[in-house]
C-alpha cells in the first residue's frame, strides 16, 4: 500500500506543486500518494492548487493544542506529514503522535540560518549578510524545536557575489523543487520497509 501523505502549507504552494507532479505517475503512486492538503489559512493559494489536482483540502486553527490537526490526520489515515511552506509550530501532541513521520524543508544548510522566525527572505538576507560562499536546502525531521530535528538530506547552492536575497531565493527554490519530492519518496520507502520488518 502506498504511504498516505498530508501536506501542510501556508502560502502559494510551489513545493506542493512539485510534490503533486512527482507522484503523479503509476510507478510513484505505488510508493506514496497525497491524500490531503491542509492549511492554517483558508485562503492559501496552495489549497486551490490541491483542489485543482482533485486532492482533498481542509483548513484548521493552528492556535489550538493540535487536536484539530490530529483529527484531520487521523480521519485521512495519514502515514507521513510533509511541511511545504508551513510557517507555524507543529503542536507537541502532533509531534508525539507522528514522531519521525513529519518532514520539513528549510532554504539553507542547517543548523546555520535556522530557528524561530527564520523563513523566506529573512533566511537569504542572513546568508548574504554573513558573507557565506554557499547556501542550500535541508530536509529534516520535525521535533519540538524549530529546525533542530534530525537532518535527512542536504544540497548545496553556491552564493554569487552579485546575489540579492531574491536571486538566491530563486535558485534555492529551484533546487527545493527537485530535492524535496525525491527525499519524501525515499522516506516513504524506508518507512514501508520498517513497517514490514516490525510486522
Amino acid at each position: 500500500m502506498p504511504s498516505r501523505l498530508a501536506v501542510l502549507a501556508s502560502g502559494r504552494g510551489s513545493n506542493l506543486q512539485a510534490i503533486i507532479e512527482h507522484f503523479d505517475n503509476l510507478a510513484r503512486e505505488r510508493i506514496a500518494k497525497v491524500v490531503l492538503v491542509a492549511s492554517n489559512r483558508a485562503e492559501a493559494p496552495a489549497l486551490l492548487r490541491a483542489a485543482t489536482a482533485s486532492i482533498d483540502i481542509a483548513s484548521f486553527d493552528a492556535a489550538d493544542d493540535g487536536s484539530t490537526l490530529l483529527e484531520l490526520l487521523r480521519k485521512f489515515r495519514v502515514d507521513l506529514v510533509v511541511l511545504a511552506g508551513y510557517l507555524k509550530r507543529i503542536p507537541p501532541a502532533v509531534v508525539r503522535e507522528y514522531s519521525g513521520r513529519i518532514i520539513n524543508i528549510h532554504p539553507a544548510l542547517l543548523p546555520a540560518f535556522g530557528g524561530e522566525g527564520m523563513y523566506g527572505a529573512r533566511v537569504h538576507e542572513a546568508v548574504i549578510g554573513s558573507g557565506a560562499s554557499e547556501s542550500g536546502v535541508t530536509v529534516h525531521l520535525v521535533d519540538d524545536e524549530y529546525d533542530r530535528g534530525t537532518i535527512v538530506a542536504q544540497w548545496r547552492v553556491p552564493v554569487d557575489k552579485s546575489d540579492s536575497a531574491e536571486s538566491l531565493a530563486a535558485r534555492v527554490l529551484a533546487v527545493e523543487h527537485v530535492v524535496y519530492p525525491r527525499v519524501i519518496e525515499m522516506v516513504a520507502i524506508l518507512q514501508q520497509l520498517e513497517t514490514r520488518i516490525t510486522v
